[in-house]
């Protein structure tokens, strides 16, 4: 007997191929896909489809959900997108393996503006540990990629110093385990201390590791290496040219305050790829970027770790340093919103900007950067136009990218994308401006990213492969989140079912955990 059988659909599974009319049956956590009459198999449950879509679970190739989602595990602004599965330790901002504890208690306060700090369900210091803390307790899968800073802290302490052999030696051997317990590659965010202070050769050593073992190497580029423009990009080629990794640059797109176009931007990547490199990316398809406030401050302030930081922030001497150097992150201090407040005398800031804060306070805009981030602990976050919209389609469409939300999942206004990445692509880039087909925008989300990262078994609707299923309404899905008004969920995705457990169901939570932790090598991930 079936578990759930789902009639008189679209199928739409992944390959980018057009879709056909069919029938997906659900047993246990696998599916068979089915054409013709099905009215004589038994099933515990039928979904009918009529003038639905129904395509595999989208992956989304940059989450910063690695706390959150413990401490929400129904993680609804995701899983009502139709997100199955995220990839998680982006950025080079990742929480395991920390060997020892109080450098893990550090490192979850310095990256709090990303991941929040939320009361954890336990303890752990392991790869292995970590991706225990997931099987049957969050309502999506979660692959894990390591990021370079835990490895840096574990290997070599906080500060901002070149690596020795030996330190390259140990860093090695503990991305290599890692690796052999499930992690599918490393990640840098290389505008994050302390995972920014490795140079060139130090990521190129670890690329070469993590290529040994399948992995993949992700990251968030230098954007302040050369012009600033096409530098950061080439060295992300670069790295992956001189390691063998498969290189994927995350969040791509042409910055608002570029110096250059988008097109020049795309053309490093695609003459890698006529070079016969493997390279990939992601975009968002939103005009608002979103970090932690620290990402503003110069990375001298930082060595040494969040301790070191709070002293220099506390100094005359270190602020007088800041307000000479400090300047907004994109177009203004003016269009940097922040949210994200535990202090009720400062949640009423939820929303402002960092200018408008400056002139109610009679404060300059460095000063209140600084007070804000001792009071909160570090952990406020922010709001401010990213990505250029005359050139954005150009890299959310491209044959090369995929889909990554980099949404951030805190305070009141967090950036609409947060709610809204695969729906938008839905209904604006599809739907109403058919800038690509169904299918390929299906591809972009699905099977495309499950091959990126290796994940067997997933990312397709065929039969034997894990029932990680979505049915949408491609002539209703839409969505309503703004940046004044962002936390709204999207209309038109009706069921959502992870490992064959249906979460959504009819647009509403279960409350079913049905994901689990899925690791490099293993099938189905």
């Amino acid at each position: 007997m079936l578990d759930l059988l789902i009639t008189n659909g679209m199928i739409i599974d992944g390959t980018g191929n057009p879709g056909f009319y069919g029938s997906v049956a659900v047993a246990g956590s696998e599916i068979q896909v089915l054409r013709g009459d099905v009215g004589h198999l038994e099933t515990a449950r039928t979904i009918d489809a009529t003038g639905k879509i129904v395509c595999p679970g989208f992956i989304d190739m940059h989450a910063h959900s690695g706390l959150v989602i413990l401490a929400e595990p129904r993680h609804e602004p995701k899983v009502r997108q139709g997100i199955t599965t995220e990839l998680v330790g982006v950025d080079g901002n990742s929480y395991a393996p920390f060997t020892n504890h109080d450098d893990f208690l550090q490192f979850v306060e310095l990256n709090s503006g990303l991941d929040g700090n939320p009361p954890l369900p336990g303890r752990w210091s392991t790869v292995a540990e970590y991706l225990q803390m997931f099987d049957g307790k969050v309502s999506v899968n979660i692959a894990y990629i390591i990021g370079n800073s835990p490895v840096r802290i574990c290997a070599m302490g906080w500060d901002d110093k070149p690596a020795s052999p030996a330190d390259i030696a140990n860093m090695r051997a503990i991305l290599r385990e890692g690796m052999e317990e499930g992690a599918f590659g490393i990640s840098t965010g290389l505008d994050y201390p302390p995972g920014s202070y490795a140079d060139t050769d130090e990521l190129v050593e670890l690329s070469e590791e993590a290529v040994r073992l399948g992995g993949i190497y992700h990251s968030h580029v230098r954007n302040s290496l050369g012009d600033r423009f096409l530098d950061p990009i080439k060295e992300a080629i670069e790295i992956g040219r001189r390691s063998g990794i498969p290189s994927h640059i995350t969040h791509l797109y042409q910055r608002v305050t570029a110096p250059g176009g988008g097109r020049r931007i795309l053309q490093v990547v695609e003459d890698a790829r006529e070079e016969g490199l493997d390279v990939t990316f992601d975009s968002y398809p939103y005009t608002f970027s979103s970090t932690r406030l620290l990402i503003i401050l110069p990375q001298w302030c930082q060595s040494g770790g969040p301790r070191a930081l709070k002293e220099v922030l506390r100094s005359e001497e270190g602020r007088e340093r800041l307000r000479a150097e400090v300047r907004p992150r994109g177009l203004s201090w003016h269009e940097m919103w922040l949210t994200y407040f535990k202090h009720p005398k400062n949640h009423r800031y939820e929303g402002w900007s960092v200018g408008e804060i400056a002139e109610n306070t009679g404060q300059n805009p460095v000063d209140v950067v600084c007070d804000l981030l001792l009071e909160e602990d570090l952990q406020t976050s922010y709001v401010t136009p990213g990505p250029n919209g005359a050139t954005l389609p150009d890299f959310v469409k491209h044959p090369l990218s995929m889909v990554g939300s980099g949404a951030v999942l805190l305070g009141d206004f967090p950036s609409p994308r947060t709610y809204g990445t695969f729906p938008v692509i839905l209904s604006e880039y599809v739907r109403e401006e058919r800038l690509m087909s169904l299918p390929s925008a299906i591809r972009k989300m699905t099977s495309f990213p499950a091959q990126r990262l290796g994940l067997s078994g997933r990312g397709l609707l065929r039969d034997g492969f894990k029932a990680d299923i979505v049915v949408f309404d491609p002539d209703t899905v839409k969505i309503h989140a703004t940046r004044q008004d962002p936390k709204q969920f999207p209309v038109g995705i009706d069921y959502v079912i992870v490992n064959g457990t249906v979460v959504i169901d009819g647009q509403a939570h279960t409350g079913a955990t049905p994901g689990r932790a899925l690791k490099r090598g293993r099938p189905g991930g």
